[in-house]
């Protein structure tokens, strides 16, 4: 696990962010008791609302392991909505197609270049689907690879090959792929590991204990990043 050092210095600057606006310009004042995270829904068919446990339960384990407090209850919001602006970190999975508009492109690429996060989880499917989307959202960005050294690897929990393998897909080697703006990464993509299935109840998809409590400490180690992290020069 992270050192005590380290992990003071990304709580006060939780602290420091959750006590008064956690994205810049976007994100309404909340205190660190209602910090609350999001799933996005999407239209184009595909199933944004699987494994509704997946959130709830990765919260929990935050609380139980990291001093901070994370409402457990999530909310779902539209991708198109202004309400997206009322959460730092916004979740969104599925296994199918997902299509936007240009005024969802808009309210997405303004929510991440004010300081927003998302994390997308291929749950076998989107993929296909999901980098169109991207593009259409940041025309001049590229989805690139994100090394083993990236810090989002090593907050609480030391990750050196990367993401776990959670679920078996087509047997390819996780990947984590992100979008960077002005050196912050604001769009992590998990392709071939599915850390959400293991988020998820374990009777809903019989994860192994071992991988199941990997895919948690993965996703608490996304959350510390994405509501503590300033800049990372990729």
């Amino acid at each position: 696990m992270i050192s005590k050092v380290s992990l003071t210095k990304n709580l006060l600057i939780l602290l420091l962010i959750t006590g008064l606006l956690i994205v810049p310009d976007a994100v309404v004042a909340q205190n660190s008791d209602d910090l609350k995270l999001a799933r996005v829904q999407y239209r184009g068919g595909g199933d944004w609302y699987n494994d509704p446990s997946s959130l709830t339960n990765l919260s929990r384990f935050a609380n139980e392991h990291l001093p901070i407090s994370i409402n457990s209850r999530y909310d779902d919001v539209s991708i198109g909505s202004r309400d997206v602006n009322r959460y730092p970190f916004l979740f969104l999975t599925g296994h199918g197609n997902i299509t936007i508009n240009s005024a969802e492109a808009s309210n997405m690429r303004s929510y991440l270049d004010n300081g927003g996060f998302l994390y997308i989880d291929d749950d076998y499917g989107l993929d296909p689907f999901i980098r169109p989307v991207l593009k259409e959202i940041f025309p001049d960005e590229d989805l690139v690879e994100i090394p083993f050294s990236h810090p989002i690897f090593n907050q609480a929990w030391n990750f050196p090959n990367g993401l776990p393998k959670i679920h078996e897909h087509d047997g390819k080697p996780p990947q984590a792929f992100g979008i960077f703006r002005n050196g912050r990464l604001v769009v992590l993509y998990s392709y071939e590991s599915n850390l959400a299935d293991g988020w998820a109840d374990a009777d809903v998809h019989n994860v192994p204990p071992d991988l199941r409590e990997e895919s948690l400490q993965m996703g608490a180690n996304i959350l510390i990043y994405a509501l503590t992290s300033h800049r990372y020069i990729y």
